[in-house]
């Protein structure tokens, strides 16, 4: 479809760009790190993520010291810009190199501002880690699949951020996650949940325990290359209630992929709807109904109507 609504939606075939995306998501994780190794620990690893910007992905501001850093990938200009909040900045050009040479520049860049950072070296939650400076392998980079895929990320981060204002709870941000390189917002009930069993590949069991520490409904999305080979939005309970997978969700080609215990929606499914806006509200509503419902949250203490800009709450 060619309309101007779908070309907003951009396609993303996740087999046309898969190298491309895998080297982003271990130069995402590289970048994660720095701000990761700087900053204080927040609830449910909220510290360490990245967010949607007009011209790509930020760390926002994190400390050093008594300054301050930003790093920012901009996809418009393709490069990589490091700030200091004392005026020093470097940017480094996002063309086709190894991880290793990524890994080199930007912290060669953290050197020359006065800012190193000694950052964990391995990547998270991926099979068969290589170390970033020892990773000479991944290397492709295509500059216009990353600028569709950041396209994506900001129409999906404008309904996800709409779905956010409807629920009086703890709600995250919306946030990318490098380590597993989604996309995600989650709802929480406010109890305690059982403690996890940990077992993601390289990610330690304490970080996923503390991540998982009380009840959640989440949804994401994430652009291929995990049970599901395509670009999709996934949405799952913890804990998972027996009757959680039989529940009903919509739009029609969402479905729970039980290798994943998660509902999945395709993305193209999105995409090309009538109304994708629609469609994937449809899919965060429903199937955080089925989390709320079979966890039995108090939903009449915690839903809310949607935000309205300009108009705030009406209290009573």
């Amino acid at each position: 479809m060619n309309s101007p609504r779908h070309q907003d939606w951009p396609a993303l075939p996740y087999e046309g760009w898969k190298d491309t995306c895998t080297t982003l998501h271990l130069w995402a994780q590289i970048v994660g790190k720095v701000r990761l190794a700087q900053t204080p620990w927040v609830n449910h690893s909220w510290h360490a993520t990245l967010y949607p910007t007009v011209r790509g992905l930020t760390t926002s501001t994190f400390p050093y010291e008594d300054r301050a850093l930003q790093i920012d990938f901009d996809f418009l200009s393709q490069y990589l810009q490091v700030r200091v909040s004392d005026g020093g900045e470097v940017r480094l050009p996002l063309v086709p190199q190894t991880v290793a040479s990524f890994h080199r520049r930007l912290h060669v860049g953290l050197q020359d501002l006065g800012t190193p950072v000694e950052a964990h070296g391995s990547p998270n939650e991926v099979e068969d880690p290589i170390p970033f400076a020892e990773d000479e392998v991944h290397s492709t980079y295509d500059g216009e699949a990353a600028r569709r895929f950041w396209r994506v990320l900001l129409q999906i981060q404008r309904v996800f951020e709409r779905f956010r204002t409807a629920f009086l709870g703890k709600v995250s941000p919306v946030h990318l996650f490098w380590g597993s390189f989604d996309l995600a917002v989650t709802r929480f009930s406010g109890r305690t949940a059982p403690v996890h069993p940990g077992g993601i590949p390289h990610l330690p069991d304490e970080v996923t325990r503390e991540a998982y520490s009380h009840e959640v409904s989440s949804a994401g999305f994430w652009p291929g290359g995990g049970p599901y080979d395509d670009a999709a939005f996934y949405a799952y309970a913890y804990p998972t209630p027996d009757a959680f997978p039989g529940s009903p969700v919509g739009p029609d080609a969402a479905f729970y992929l039980q290798d994943a215990g998660e509902f999945l929606l395709p993305y193209e499914a999105v995409r090309t709807a009538a109304d994708p806006e629609a469609a994937l509200m449809e899919f965060l509503q429903t199937t955080y109904v089925a989390a709320a419902e079979t966890l039995d949250w108090p939903r009449d203490e915690l839903e809310i109507p949607l935000g309205i800009p300009g108009e705030p709450r009406e209290i009573t």
